[in-house]
């Protein structure tokens, strides 16, 4: 008789109760591990940001493996403890299991830190033996013929929303608030591009997003990878709607003709802030060396290869006020911005951040695990330095009123339909009525 594995996606509890997501980004990290595992085993994906799971009858399983976000362990927990009582074994990975595997193991059987795709199939064929380890390390694998996503065994809803892709890991930053560089370490890896293009032509989605955090990287060599991946997209004349994230430097004009040719449509950049203060406190020496006086050019210069810009704000750095968050709303509302995206300040367990703010008795919520639900990148969970938790987030409440209020949506549906097209300028809109309605259901907006 086959054996099977369920894989699941906790969701937060307010998603549960507030009619969650429509339509989320296929769970890569799942399909991953269902690519790893032989392929004897029957494998079920549950992702409950579009499902509940039932935990008083929950779904048959001999192994049930479980990924979570920091914000998600709660849940993470009680379907893991659902489990356990009924002699199931329970496995969970993922940047929260990582970062805390003595936590997670006081409410899991088994703990896998880091990438899993060096140790999965030694963790399945221990269960089969029946002599499991209570931790697996991982490490950082080398991405050269790895197995693939199973993306055949989502539900067919899938296609509605957007594909997703990661062609390398690591980051040699390791800025205070990240955790990308505990996770994958600081060495820049990346799947030979013949694959990725090799993948890329399975996905069925028309959109897709690549995870890369910065798929142009941070070198010369991470540049002429990512233009020969560009390159190799439109060679092979693969048709889809690229949606990417990186850094300033992805203006430069050789990056931005081959990312145009390839179908990229959108680019997400870390922006943070428009206060040089601000901007050296994180450590951002990209955005300081571009200028804040220099952004509106780099967004035009974007702009002129039909490419939309996603910007990322945070709010709640040492040095900001309610003034100065209140000039850096106007900032972004004024900008040739096609949407963006504003997130308190988050400590993430195993950050220097997190450390230095518990160090200094700032963290609001610490009754874990049950707390970890509030470091979600939405809720203010530390005392700011130059204002209380309550103006910091009237003033993010604030700015989230103004942006994605109807006419300034509208406004940059007509500023990106100018700049690009019209399928980057509906699409644009339709993310940022999606960040909207996530707003409302969190309770951001009214």
């Amino acid at each position: 008789m086959r054996k099977k594995l369920l894989l699941i996606q906790p969701v937060m509890r307010v998603y549960r109760e507030r009619s969650g997501i429509a339509h989320p980004n296929e769970p890569l990290a799942l399909e991953i591990i269902a690519g790893l595992t032989p392929k004897e085993w029957e494998i079920q994906i549950i992702d409950e940001r579009l499902e509940t799971l039932q935990l008083e009858d929950p779904e048959e399983a001999d192994l049930v493996g479980l990924t979570s976000y920091t914000s998600t362990a709660p849940r993470a927990y009680e379907i893991a403890d659902s489990y356990k009582k009924r002699g199931i074994p329970t496995v969970m990975g993922g940047i929260h299991a990582t970062m805390l595997p003595e936590e997670a193991l006081k409410y899991v059987d088994i703990v896998v830190t880091g990438e899993a795709e060096n140790i999965w199939a030694r963790v399945i064929a221990d269960f089969e033996a029946k002599d499991m380890q209570r931790v697996y390390n991982a490490g950082y694998p080398d991405l050269k013929r790895m197995s693939k996503p199973r993306r055949d065994i989502l539900p067919s809803h899938y296609h509605y929303s957007a594909g997703t892709l990661q062609t390398g890991r690591g980051c040699p930053h390791n800025c205070e608030f990240c955790s990308v560089t505990l996770f994958n370490g600081y060495r820049r890896r990346k799947t030979p591009i013949e694959e990725v293009l090799d993948e890329l032509e399975t996905i069925p989605q028309k959109v897709v997003l690549f995870l890369d955090d910065n798929l142009i990287g941070y070198s010369k060599k991470d540049k002429e990878y990512a233009i020969r991946l560009f390159r190799g997209i439109n060679e092979r004349g693969i048709n889809k709607i690229l949606s990417v994230q990186s850094a300033f430097n992805f203006a430069q004009d050789e990056v931005l003709k081959y990312a145009a040719i390839s179908g990229c449509k959108i680019v997400n950049i870390g922006i943070e802030a428009e206060d040089p203060a601000a901007l050296k406190e994180m450590n951002k020496k990209v955005n300081l060396e571009i200028g804040v006086q220099n952004y509106e050019k780099v967004f035009r210069r974007i702009h002129q290869y039909g490419i939309a810009v996603d910007g990322s704000f945070i709010y709640g750095l040492d040095t900001d006020t309610p003034e100065k968050l209140r000039r850096r709303t106007d900032f972004i509302i004024n900008s040739d911005l096609d949407m963006m995206r504003i997130s308190p300040l988050t400590p993430l367990p195993g950050t220097r951040l997190f450390k230095r703010l518990k160090k200094e008795g700032r963290l609001l919520y610490t009754n874990f695990p049950d707390d970890w639900e509030h470091y979600d990148l939405q809720k203010v969970a530390f005392k700011p330095a130059l204002m209380k938790p309550e103006e910091l987030t009237e003033k993010i409440q604030e700015s989230k009123e103004l942006i994605y209020c109807e006419e300034n949506i509208e406004k940059r549906f007509q500023k990106t339909l100018n700049a690009t097209d019209e399928v980057t300028a509906y699409m644009i809109k339709a993310f940022n009525l999606g960040y909207r309605r996530i707003s409302r259901i969190l309770g951001n907006i009214d």
